[in-house]
């Protein structure tokens, strides 16, 4: 972008045009995301806004940011935001970015509970806390809790909170090696759901992922060595928090293994079934626990 006069359509049909050339993903929506970042509007407002001149300052914070998308970093990292069902959230490089399909996730679990029954609720590997403090705005009479291995993410997630003004219960842990029930033993068999959307990535399909998903998005948070070794201990964790009869886990799962999760928890004792998240895709594995 060379210094000269720029208004909103100027800068629309301009990034869309660069943003193309450089193999950008959705180029008209990225630059629709930056510029209504730089401006603080939404971002269908600026279609009333095309003769409004940008000024010197909107202009260079703009040119840094677009020069950080022509290399396919993520636009929630370079805006460090994100929305996530009706909340804001903040989001950094380091931090796995919400997806739609979990708000689909919280939507479940939602559906399945009323507002004035007070519930314990377990998010394992929580990263932004976007699953944990969207369930807390939506059920203020639930006590929610949530782990994460990152301490970066724990940080991220209390960030979260503190903008939200919501209150969950933070811990750092390990899903191979929970420490939870010994720093918190009152936690055991006394939940009433478990939710999780763990790294559920095999490490042979990373060439397979988009570009700024591989590049940009933290390993840890997306890749798992089996599906069968992160799911058995997600349910053995299950087993010690939750309540023996009629609580729940609901998991986000890759779409191509979600029999194999649904066979692993009704091998523990658990009723399954699989839903479909909005593409039509195996992703999600919803469980009751059913016996001691």
């Amino acid at each position: 972008m060379q210094n000269k006069s720029w208004t909103v359509l100027g800068v629309l049909d301009w990034g869309t045009i660069y943003f193309n050339q450089k193999g950008v993903r959705n180029p008209r929506f990225s630059i629709e995301w930056l510029l209504s970042h730089v401006l603080k509007v939404k971002r269908l407002d600026l279609y009333l806004l095309f003769e409004r001149p940008l000024h010197s300052t909107e202009l260079k914070l703009l040119r840094a940011m677009v020069q950080r998308r022509a290399k396919h970093e993520p636009l929630q990292y370079i805006t460090g935001k994100v929305d996530f069902f009706g909340i804001e959230l903040t989001v950094a490089s380091g931090v796995l970015i919400p997806r739609p399909e979990t708000e689909e996730l919280v939507e479940y679990i939602l559906a399945s509970h009323d507002k004035d029954t007070p519930k314990r609720l377990v998010d394992i590997g929580t990263g932004s806390g976007c699953i944990a403090l969207a369930i807390k705005k939506e059920r203020p009479k639930w006590e929610v809790w949530a782990t994460d291995i990152s301490e970066l993410a724990l940080h991220v997630a209390q960030k979260n909170q503190k903008e939200l003004g919501l209150q969950v219960h933070w811990f750092q842990d390990d899903i191979f090696a929970p420490e939870l029930l010994r720093h918190y033993p009152e936690l055991k068999q006394s939940c009433d759901i478990l939710v999780s959307n763990p790294p559920y990535i095999l490490r042979d399909e990373w060439n397979a992922l988009e570009r700024e998903v591989r590049e940009f998005e933290p390993e840890l948070a997306l890749f798992c060595s089996s599906t069968n070794r992160m799911y058995s201990a997600l349910i053995k964790q299950s087993k010690a928090l939750l309540k023996p009869l009629q609580s729940q886990m609901y998991f986000e799962v890759h779409e191509n293994y979600a029999d194999e999760v649904q066979y692993l928890s009704k091998e523990h004792g658990f009723t399954a079934e699989i839903r479909l998240d909005l593409a039509g895709n195996d992703r999600f594995v919803i469980c009751t626990h059913n016996q001691s």
